[in-house]
């Protein structure tokens, strides 16, 4: 074995050793962060597990019959597909145990062997072999810095807290029925074979056999997980890989032993791509250093098993900033509701599908932002529908309407792969035209009434919908009972104006968040939450797919939605029960805002003004029907032209009144009928018709 990297890791804040446990769960659980060629990883089963006792590798003084016999099976046998070597001889998978060498096993004594020590801090980049703990004890263990072994309570829950949230079974995944029983069997068979015949493995999972390990062997953490790569032509593997994680947390160690199948189809640890995560401690300093067992032999796929170097600089790197990060920042787990392997292929399908969308894009926004952003919608959605069908067991697919569509690429996509729906917005888009009659787009202004209910629809979704946002699991909740919504929430809109913060301890994103959460409870649903992988900043969708109540409560539960929606009028700037410090803020941005200060007779008034009209609440208002523009992009050409005229001149006039200046620019005439004002790094040319 050898050591590929070793990161000193400065500690200001005494965040170790609970943060390194901290960084490994960001690559235990998302892997993707570091890796950009991995989508994830699907964490199946988890359990607690112990080593062999030390003295399991000491001669024992007197062998019975019984004992000989046993040792007997543990020595190296021929026999198919069964290889007992030590690693210098054969770097392959470790074998299954028979019945008879599992027998053996629990009675045999194995000799003992001498195992590789442990590098030194200030030593040689790799492990030097015999080298035991009294003649190596420049790095000392977790044990050795910090009182006895022991199974700390804090550092084993601060190694178990990330990994403790669960993670639903996909169906169509490829996970088998009972991975936990997998992972037990796998690991009965692993420890059975260090114990007979291994040492030198045990040795590297237990940080070199140290003089640390007491007489009862300690817990371990063993989880088993199966990592997904991206779908790429250009990476050698593109299935997942399942893979045990062993989790020490006295030693300070985390080791990952990637599976496969043999020729039978039983998943073996692949010896060749063994490696150990490991945090240590000399007497001035923490380390974090990475060791592969058997380097000469490992086997790099370009995805989930990246080069040795990559492990020892650019992972190494990052766990050691995670670790010792000053400010826990929320790493979001993505895709959570769907299953990630299956995203990730028909997110590439689709990818290669409508790529050529970015080459036609009529519109003045940027083509690749929104083509592929909508088309990783495009797929979470299909995925998220897929599933919903095998959970109820239907086959026909479910229908939708997107309200405030846009550019309308997503009814586009959703349409062309077999669901029907329409979009509408309030202005009609360019790119509209090169849909085809297939895509059925709409341009109509949506105001929140009876009149807009959608019981023929089994989604409502809401992509960037800005001031329609909120009014989505409403308008979800009375068109039908079984009526369900997605929405990516964007710009920050109240039922009736501006959202208005009243937290401070919270981002102004995360608060409207769960706003919009409460929004779906108050209406009846069970909400979910999840992180979608698309270029914006504000990728959190919240998801409504099923109600807290039977379909016989829905008229007493309207009676509440009714009582909510009126309760937030005075939230947002378009009512008289806003704070006087609040209004003013909201009334700014509010285009209703000047009616901040009414009085309780007025708002009366409209109330009843707006049930007349049918309005489910006064003061709202739809987009413009002509957009506003922002910036430069569509002002005409000749107008632009003018402007830098005339700040061109004003500049030039003022380089005449000051002549003489060596602070202002210089004029000179250039290429004959061209002028330059330059001042340090800018210029104007004027070009003389």
């Amino acid at each position: 074995m050898a050591e590929v990297g070793r990161r000193s890791v400065c500690d200001s804040y005494a965040l170790l050793p609970g943060g390194f446990w901290a960084a490994v769960a960001v690559w235990l659980e998302r892997p993707q962060v570091a890796n950009k060629r991995l989508c994830g990883a699907r964490l199946e089963a988890r359990q607690s597990a112990t080593l062999p006792r030390a003295e399991a590798l000491r001669p024992r003084l007197s062998a019975g019959p019984d004992q000989e016999w046993g040792a007997a099976l543990c020595r190296p046998q021929e026999g198919p597909g069964t290889r007992w070597g030590s690693p210098e001889e054969d770097h392959g998978t470790w074998p299954s145990a028979g019945p008879e060498q599992e027998r053996g096993a629990a009675l045999c004594g194995p000799q003992e062997r001498p195992g590789p020590g442990r590098s030194s801090v200030e030593g040689h980049p790799g492990p030097r072999p015999g080298v035991g703990p009294e003649e190596d004890t420049s790095c000392l263990r977790l044990e050795e810095t910090q009182g006895p072994p022991q199974q700390g309570k804090e550092q084993r829950e601060a190694a178990a807290a990330p990994l403790l949230a669960e993670q639903p079974h996909r169906t169509g995944s490829g996970e088998e029925d009972d991975p936990a029983a997998d992972l037990g069997s796998l690991w009965d068979r692993f420890s059975q074979s260090l114990v007979c015949g291994h040492p030198e493995m045990l040795s590297f999972l237990t940080r070199s056999g140290a003089e640390s390990q007491t007489e009862a062997p300690h817990e371990l953490d063993l989880v088993l997980r199966t990592v997904i790569p991206k779908t790429s032509p250009h990476f050698l593997v593109t299935a997942p890989r399942r893979e045990i994680v062993v989790q020490d947390v006295p030693n300070g160690t985390v080791t990952f032993l990637p599976l496969e199948e043999d020729d039978e189809g039983n998943l073996e640890v692949k010896m060749s791509n063994v490696y150990q995560i490991q945090l240590s401690r000399s007497p001035a300093e923490w380390f974090i250093s990475v060791l592969i067992f058997c380097p000469e032999k490992w086997q790099s796929d370009g995805a989930i098993y990246p080069r040795c170097t990559w492990l020892g600089g650019e992972l190494l790197g990052r766990l050691a900033r995670w670790c010792v990060a000053s400010s826990k920042r929320e790493l979001r787990s993505t895709l959570s509701l769907v299953s990630i392997g299956r995203y990730s292929v028909l997110y590439q399908e689709l990818k290669e599908k409508y790529r050529d969308m970015v080459r036609v894009w009529p519109e003045v926004t940027d083509p690749e932002k929104f083509v592929y952003e909508d088309v990783a919608i495009a797929s979470y959605l299909l995925i998220l529908w897929e599933e919903e069908r095998a959970e109820r067991g239907v086959s026909t697919p479910q229908s939708f309407v997107d309200l405030g569509c846009g550019n309308g690429l997503l009814v586009h996509i959703l349409c062309n792969e077999g669901h029907p729906g329409r979009g509408i917005d309030v202005r009609r888009r360019k790119i509209w035209d090169m849909y085809g009659p297939h895509t059925q787009l709409e341009e109509n202004a949506i105001t929140p009434s009876a009149q807009t209910l959608f019981p023929a629809a089994d989604w409502l979704i809401g992509n960037h919908s800005d001031e329609l946002t909120p009014w989505i699991p409403v308008i979800a909740a009375r068109s039908s009972y079984h009526c369900r919504f997605f929405v990516l929430p964007c710009c920050f809109f109240d039922f009736a104006g501006r959202f208005c913060r009243r937290q401070s301890r919270k981002t102004q994103y995360r608060e409207y968040l769960d706003f919009i959460r409460e929004v779906g409870e108050a209406c009846g649903f069970h909400m979910e939450e999840d992180c979608l992988r698309i270029p914006s900043t504000k990728r959190v969708c919240l998801i409504g797919k099923s109600r807290t109540y039977p379909p016989a409560e829905e008229a007493g539960v309207d009676e509440r939605r009714t009582w909510y929606l009126h309760s937030r009028r005075g939230l947002s700037g378009g009512g008289p029960l806003c704070p006087a410090p609040q209004a003013a803020a909201c009334s700014s941005d509010h285009p209703d805002g000047d009616r901040t200060g009414g009085t309780g007779a007025q708002c009366d008034l409209e109330v009843s003004e707006a049930q007349a009209e049918g309005l489910w609440l006064p003061g709202f208002q739809p987009r413009e029907k002509v957009e506003r523009v922002r910036n430069c992009a569509s002002l005409p050409r000749d107008f632009i032209d003018q402007v830098v005229l005339q700040v061109a001149d004003l500049l030039l006039n003022r380089r005449k009144s000051h002549a003489g200046s060596p602070r202002e620019g210089t004029c000179k005439a250039w290429n004959g009928g061209e002028s330059v004002w330059r001042r340090g790094n800018s210029c104007i040319i004027l070009v003389d018709d």
